[in-house]
């Protein structure tokens, strides 16, 4: 089955950058799809943004303009670039893995920690 790894969350002053990087094993770039989630305290879970097999991108409001979901040259590995933080993207920023013809994500990351400060 599908094995994610996700990393490179840390503490940054807002309007700061952070590249968050999901590894992928047991994967296949054209079958499966990624998507970006976050969660921090006394809020549900957000969709972030995810990217389909041909490359396309969609993204919350809250982050357009800001965040940028790529491929990396090596297909097993995706990331998430963050500008302009704010502190309200301070969460626990999770990526996930879905069969693209399925809806739910069936596969999870363990997560890593983003804080922004003022």
């Amino acid at each position: 089955q599908v094995q994610l790894v996700d990393s490179g969350g840390g503490s940054v002053q807002a309007g700061g950058s952070l590249r968050l990087s999901c590894a992928a094993s047991r994967y296949t770039y054209r079958r499966h799809c990624i998507g970006w989630f976050r969660q921090s305290p006394g809020k549900e879970r957000e969709g972030v943004g995810h990217i389909n097999s041909d490359g396309s991108t969609q993204y919350a409001d809250s982050v357009k303009g800001r965040f940028t979901i790529s491929q990396g040259d090596a297909k097993n590995t995706l990331y998430l670039q963050m500008n302009n933080l704010k502190p309200e993207d301070t969460a626990m920023y999770y990526c996930a893995a879905r069969l693209c013809w399925v809806p739910d994500y069936a596969w999870w990351g363990q997560g890593t920690q983003v804080t922004v400060s003022s």
